[in-house]
């Protein structure tokens, strides 16, 4: 494979990344902040979003795992290792932090809910689902890329010792 879509989508991983960044660094620091003071003037609902926050900023380590295992299954691609060990095991992690984060966000799901029924916002609820099932989406498109590959990866050695 040519070395400039490998460099492609190096750089699509890096666009991935930046924005959680931006929102772990930015946004959710002024929401904890706005939590903050509305547990100050006594709401319980403070601490609801307290949970979903810590939610959030635990679910960014699998998700840059996830990207560091993306880079590293690029660059076996890039040394014409993708039929390899490796990548099996690459798409293996990535698949485990899929489950993961759409874990995270299952256990986060009653305290979205508790937020959606205070805020009267249904959408909420949605957002929340959509949270879980994106992720889980990954993880079943990396198993099934991990199955195929190691089939591929079998087919390839029986060959070999054939030859």
């Amino acid at each position: 494979m040519k070395r400039s879509s490998t460099l492609f989508l190096r750089v699509a991983v890096i666009f991935i990344g930046i924005p959680v960044l931006a929102l772990c660094l930015f946004l959710l620091p002024q929401i904890a902040n706005e939590a903050n003071e509305a547990a100050q003037r006594g709401s319980d609902v403070a601490y609801v979003v307290y949970g979903i926050l810590m939610v959030m900023y635990v679910s960014a380590v699998p998700f840059y795992f996830a990207l560091y295992q993306s880079f590293n299954l690029l660059s076996y691609i890039d040394k014409n290792l993708a039929f390899s060990v490796l990548s099996v095991r690459a798409l293996k992690k990535i698949k485990n932090c899929a489950l993961i984060i759409s874990g995270l966000y299952l256990a986060a799901l009653p305290m979205v809910f508790v937020l959606a029924q205070n805020d009267d916002a249904p959408g909420l609820a949605l957002i929340g689902m959509v949270m879980i099932f994106a992720p889980l989406v990954i993880a079943v498109f990396a198993a099934v890329l991990q199955r195929l590959l190691q089939e591929a990866i079998e087919i390839k050695s029986e060959n070999d010792l054939i030859v």
